[in-house]
């Protein structure tokens, strides 16, 4: 999901905001309850910025192409296209002409660790940002996988420990330094880009193990790029018309509802 709001806020996307700070994996059944599990991508260009409000970017719904399998828009410096499956996402990030072009990947606060393996095109981590109800060894385990090499890569961490589990701690860029697992962390990676050059990502994650998330990459080709009709279009088109029939004869619309929250918490 597209994320207005800042980290950890229940009300992670509202229609009156203006600037985007990332492209969120969320768990999140209601504003109220919270998310757990989440982190985010988000394409930069220029400098190389990467705290959630250097690195946000203006929109406008105008551009904005929103459904359950397809999310489009056009930010200021570049587009952003991105299509699930039932365990993994496409995104799919165009890029003006540039020396530094760069993607972000947040593995957000409270414990998180963050690894760049640049002979794969990878980034790999989990995050345990969660609002409570959650198991003493709950993590997401993430992949990234881009279909360019990179030529830069960073990570970033805090500096300080904060003194209450919940609390906040500064973070700074660590340029050339690949691991990191800390409070909070994240990474940087940059490519030089032609005009409208499309740099494809693919995204899976899983709160069994790194090797699980792996498995679940296999859902998403890594030719596969995201246009209409994908797989998502087909998942989401046939269950909920599954469950829409199904509850029409039973003269029920909870289907409908249980359906949508599973696909929310499907990416296992």
């Amino acid at each position: 999901t597209p994320v207005t709001g800042k980290m950890g806020d229940g009300w992670q996307y509202t229609y009156d905001a203006y600037k985007i700070r990332g492209f969120e994996q969320t768990h999140q059944p209601s504003p109220w309850i919270n998310d757990y599990g989440q982190f985010a991508i988000m394409p930069v260009t220029g400098s190389a910025k990467f705290n959630e409000d250097d690195r946000a970017s203006w929109f406008s719904h105008k551009a904005e192409e929103a459904r359950p399998y397809y999310y489009k828009e056009y930010l200021a410096d570049h587009d952003v296209v991105a299509t699930p499956t039932d365990r993994a996402a496409m995104f799919r990030f165009t890029f003006p002409e540039n020396d530094s072009s760069f993607v972000v990947v947040d593995a957000y606060d409270r414990g998180s660790a963050i690894r760049i393996i640049p002979e794969k095109n990878r980034i790999v981590g989990y995050t345990t940002r969660n609002s409570g109800g959650v198991p003493e060894n709950f993590r997401n385990y993430f992949v990234v996988e881009f279909d360019k090499p990179f030529t830069y890569c960073a990570t970033f961490s805090n500096d300080t420990v904060p003194s209450k589990p919940d609390g906040t701690a500064g973070i700074s860029l660590k340029p050339g330094v690949l691991e990191q697992e800390n409070f909070h962390t994240g990474a940087l990676i940059g490519f030089r880009t032609g005009k409208g050059e499309r740099v494809h990502a693919r995204v899976a994650s899983s709160f069994i193990s790194p090797e699980q998330a792996e498995l679940n990459l296999k859902e998403l080709s890594p030719t596969c790029a995201p246009k209409r009709p994908l797989y998502g279009t087909i998942c989401w088109g046939g269950s909920v018309s599954k469950e829409v029939r199904s509850a029409k004869k039973d003269c029920s619309i909870h289907a409908f509802t249980a359906r949508f929250f599973s696909r929310e918490n499907s990416m296992r």
